[in-house]
């Protein structure tokens, strides 16, 4: 199975040398780190800075969070690339099953091809009742589509596992968890959980950020069962919910003890319209 890119050209551009050009100005723009990283050669997730365990990134257009992702990016280039990367997102178009993973083939994007670890596939799927093998819930998501040029602009030398979420509560999400950890221990696979999501959608700048601190304060500390409970009590139109909390079960058990918040922003710091903006976080898991 091939799967071709759903939003190059919208999301981001559709021309590879522009394209890469697009990368650099999210890393040295104002929100942005400020320089462009050099990939470590570690290949084990072990670089100069210790290990990362996993990242918490947004997957709006470049042009909006662009600048915010690359903070997370920046920490996972320096620190050295996995062998593979689990990329949990939430499901937008609601096709597919609950939880639904891009199994076996390649995926394209206008920087090249990235295979699927479909050992690590095919033995997550025997290994759990949650994740279904399923291609449908992917073809026109763009929630892990996104992430992927970050990475293929300093190499396209790893795998992939994409999971989209479509259930994410608790238990769903422990299962996920749990389920990448043992495969992760069966194959002796190095691996780094990249949990893609926005926080608040579509309110006002002073309400967003409000909320989205909350959230943040709740992430940082690798809480879970608060996350969830403040998103139920408040409302809170945070997207990639299951996504997070599966990456914050899974990294824990790896060793994690915090999430490092890298960089807040909204749509409204790149826009100047705050009457209603996207909250995008950046972070790490270490």
């Amino acid at each position: 199975m091939i799967r071709k890119p759903t939003v190059s050209g919208l999301f981001y551009d559709k021309e590879p040398e522009k394209l890469k050009k697009t990368i650099e100005s999210c890393f040295t723009h104002e929100l942005g780190p400020g320089n462009i990283p050099t990939l470590a050669k570690s290949s084990k997730n072990q670089g100069n800075n210790g290990p990362i365990y996993g990242a918490i990134a947004p997957h709006a257009g470049y042009a909006y969070s662009g600048p915010v992702a690359s903070h997370a990016y920046y920490h996972l280039v320096e620190n050295g690339f996995p062998e593979t990367f689990i990329i949990l997102c939430p499901n937008h178009t609601g096709n597919g099953t609950g939880v639904s993973l891009f199994y076996e083939g390649v995926w394209e994007t206008p920087l090249g091809s990235i295979e699927i670890d479909e050992d690590f596939s095919k033995e997550l799927i025997n290994t759990t009742d949650i994740i279904d093998p399923d291609f449908s819930a992917h073809i026109k998501e763009h929630s892990s589509e996104v992430h992927l040029p970050f990475l293929q602009y300093f190499s396209n030398d790893f795998k992939i596992v994409p999971i989209t979420m479509w259930m994410q509560d608790i238990k769903t999400s422990e299962e996920v968890a749990e389920g990448i950890i043992k495969v992760a221990k069966d194959l002796k696979t190095s691996i780094s959980i990249i949990a893609s999501t926005d926080l608040t959608h579509y309110s006002p700048y002073e309400v967003a950020s409000m909320q989205d601190n909350l959230l943040l304060d709740k992430i940082s500390q690798m809480d879970e069962e608060e996350l969830y409970e403040s998103i139920e009590n408040f409302n809170i139109s945070m997207c990639g919910y299951g996504p997070t909390i599966a990456t914050i079960k899974a990294t824990r058990k790896l060793g994690a003890t915090k999430c490092n918040i890298l960089k807040y922003a909204t749509s409204g710091n790149i826009t100047g319209d705050l009457s209603s903006v996207v909250g995008y976080c950046s972070g790490i898991f270490i």
